[in-house]
């Protein structure tokens, strides 16, 4: 018996086995205090699991508690699954984000496509039909040959995992920087629709109800993959391939029908993912947030391999897999409705009333804890915190430039600013047919069937603006999430974070941590949007080398009418130009500031949030006034950047702008809170006075880009050479030899 081979609870002790699993000296004695006892090597890898960062949130936890998770429209909070937003009609959107960084780091395929098996799982979770996938990516640079594999490996396992389950990937965000070499961030979003009435929670309720077992069968893959993820990557990284699990989406398409059926039966109690943590996590939680307690039979699990412990059954994070409680009596309804799918569901235990998680294997308990234990009283820290001494209070000087077409040219080849077509042409973005505005404007935006209404829906933040000034950054993640669902035409509704940083032992990364969370908060705050779920993922970090702080904001917003749908594009001949919001002389993070000094420094870009709501409820009331033809936020490359993206739908369209001051700052600058947008010349006098706008040029029919300042053209270059630029620097770079 394979049992016989585990250490016992005198040896753990002895030889400190429990530090191995990531548990720490005065952690593992407050187990031995809740338990009374030594806990045994199942019970030490129950609470290794559920006491990581990844599970317990003991180190960001009190970060957490700073965001506003309240609001009118708020119908769930984080806690459960997914967050959930009432959008009238008796219906509601469902969205969540998460992080599969350090999986994707080892192994990017897989990596990134259970990413999207697990976030697609915990909106069909809560009885919600998944409509949309998004995801918002970090690499280094594309000139080094382990980045473009990494880079070419993860899109295609978000695009494999995707497309074969039938769930379109609408949209993201991708950039590229040097501190993401070795720690790529992969962070994948998902949106759901749901009635009101089919909202399920991960609840196991009512003493005797009979605990199910959904879905694929459990492996050894993904074994401690949440203590993995709660811990830096290292040259030994590579040896905990083990902990990275192995999707099978046709599997889940399967999965995700037959619960969207299982939901409409009133013998469902609770229902939950098997995510990090496994059956561990799922089962405790169920339990804990009912007040209850769960019994399993570990010989009753379904298993594809042989000889597994209790141990390995409990930790493991196989696929494809769900938790469910069922009424007594009605199990073999259960039975049959999954047998019509070629799904297994097996009862596997019982709902108590002892509040204690109980494992039987082999005809032995092998594991009797507390579910609160494991699932609430995880220890939380205040972790020391520390400002930087990288920071510069002073603002950046204007980079020197000579030649400012050639420097449009350059900053449109920058990775992060060029076209990412390459990415989303192979991701299904059109499947079900309800996409309405597809990768590559401000937000992506999905109808609702059946009604007038849609959904926008955008992934955002810049990490060098984070890098330079945490709180500030936090507060433009927020605000140009916003920015780009009001330029669709929608009202921002909600967010959902994905907060990676390194180490929180580092008192420097902690403050970090703290800071943009409070600049999170205060735009939340400012642009009623609250935080409804989300993820932390701490550790981002190789050979004690952080990644940028990045926490990344995915906002859904809605759009009333679908009339109100609005794009970037500049859409007609004679149609003006106008530029909303100050620019002023703001390099500090900048694409300019990276192309031309070959490093970032100084202060980010200022962003008043008042001043942020005012224009964004402007902009949205022209919106849905239809006075607007186009509308784009200004962000990376600034003014210049914006006007060549507005060009690139139609090959005829050019423009003409005349601009005031210093040409670099008018050009490149990257102050907030600006919008670009087009109006009919008939609209003009209404538009104007509904929007504090400055008129700067006209649409016309020369495909060209011309800009003054004064008399004199500062930058004249055909929308062709400025298109082609964009387009084709990431399939150039890729096409380099490793």
């Amino acid at each position: 018996m394979l049992l016989s081979l585990e250490p016992n609870p005198n040896q753990i002790k002895a030889e400190k086995l429990y530090q191995q699993m990531g548990l720490s000296d005065e952690e593992f004695m407050m187990v031995e205090g809740i338990l009374g006892r030594t806990p045994n090597y199942t019970e030490t890898g129950l609470f290794s699991v559920m006491w990581s960062e990844h599970c317990s949130y003991k180190n960001s936890k009190p970060v957490l508690r700073k965001f506003p998770v309240k609001g009118e429209r708020v119908l769930q909070g984080p806690g459960e699954g997914a967050g959930i937003v009432d959008i009238g009609d008796g219906q509601a959107v469902v969205f969540k984000i998460e992080s599969h960084n350090h999986p994707s780091a080892i192994e990017p395929y897989q990596g990134a496509a259970t990413g999207v098996g697990g976030i697609i799982r915990d909106v069909f979770s809560m009885g919600a039909r998944p409509i949309a996938i998004l995801n918002s990516l970090r690499f280094g640079e594309l000139d080094d040959a382990r980045v473009r594999y990494l880079f070419k490996e993860v899109v295609a396992g978000i695009a494999g995992y995707g497309n074969c389950i039938g769930i379109p990937t609408v949209g993201g965000e991708i950039q590229f920087d040097p501190c993401y070499e070795g720690n790529p961030l992969v962070n994948a979003m998902c949106v759901g629709l749901i009635d009101h009435k089919d909202i399920k929670k991960g609840q196991a309720h009512g003493a005797g109800n009979t605990v199910m077992y959904v879905g694929a069968k459990t492996g050894r893959d993904g074994i401690h993959g949440a203590t993995f993820a709660s811990e830096e990557l290292t040259e030994q990284s590579d040896e905990k391939r083990p902990a990275v699990q192995v999707g099978d989406p046709f599997m889940e398409k399967l999965l995700l029908e037959a619960c969207l059926e299982l939901i409409q039966s009133d013998a469902l109690v609770g229902i939950q993912d098997m995510g990090a943590a496994g059956l561990t996590s799922s089962s405790a939680e169920m339990a804990s947030k009912a007040g209850m307690g769960i019994e399993m039979n570990l010989d009753l699990v379904p298993q594809r391999e042989t000889g597994m412990t209790a141990y390995e059954m409990m930790l493991s994070e196989s696929q494809e897999r769900m938790l469910v409680v069922i009424k007594k009596g009605r199990e073999q309804e259960i039975i049959d409705l999954l047998k019509k799918y070629d799904l297994e569901a097996v009862a596997i235990g019982t709902v108590t009333d002892d509040k204690k998680l109980r494992l039987l294997h082999k005809g032995e308990i092998v594991a009797e804890v507390p579910a609160d234990a494991l699932a609430e009283d995880a220890p939380v820290y205040q972790k020391p915190s520390r400002k930087p001494e990288y920071l510069q209070e002073t603002q950046a000087e204007i980079p020197q430039v000579d030649d400012l077409k050639e420097t449009l040219l350059n900053i449109l080849r920058q990775p992060t600013v060029a076209s990412k077509e390459w990415v989303y042409e192979q991701y299904d973005y059109a499947v079900r047919t309800n996409t309405v505005v597809a990768p590559g404007s401000d937000a992506a935006v999905l109808r609702i069937r059946g009604t007038r209404k849609a959904l926008a829906m955008t992934t955002d933040c810049n990490s060098r603006y984070v890098y330079l000034d945490p709180e500030t950054g936090g507060k433009i993640a927020v605000a140009e999430a916003a920015r780009n669902l009001v330029c669709s035409g929608a009202e921002p509704l909600a967010i959902t974070d994905c907060l990676n940083f390194g180490s929180p032992e580092k008192p420097e990364v902690f403050w970090q941590l703290e800071k943009s969370c409070e600049g999170m908060s205060e735009a939340c705050r400012t642009l009623q949007t609250p935080v409804i779920g989300g993820n932390v993922s701490l550790y981002n970090e190789t050979s004690g080398t952080a990644v940028y702080p990045t926490p990344v904001v995915g906002m859904v917003g809605l759009v009333a009418d679908i009339d109100h749908i609005t794009t970037q594009n500049f859409q007609q001949s004679s149609d003006l130009i106008y530029l909303i919001g100050e620019t002023k002389a703001e390099f500090g993070g900048s694409e300019l500031q990276k192309l031309v000094n070959g490093q970032i420094f100084g202060k980010a870009p200022e962003v008043n949030l008042e001043i942020e709501k005012e224009r964004q409820q402007q902009i949205l009331a022209a919106i849905r006034a239809g006075l607007v033809q186009s509308a784009h936020d200004l962000s990376e490359g600034g003014l210049a950047v914006a006007l060549a993206e507005c060009l690139f739908a139609n090959n005829q369209l050019g423009a003409e702008v005349k601009l005031t001051g210093n040409p670099i700052s008018a050009l490149f600058s990257e102050s907030q809170s600006r919008f670009l947008l087009t109006v009919k010349k008939e609209n003009q006098q209404e538009f104007e006075k509904l929007v504090s706008a400055e008129l700067i040029g006209e649409v016309n029919e020369s495909a060209a880009l011309r800009v003054f300042i004064g008399n004199e053209t500062i930058l004249e270059s055909s929308v062709e050479e400025l298109k082609a630029a964009w387009k084709g620097a990431i399939p150039c770079l890729l096409k380099l030899r490793d």
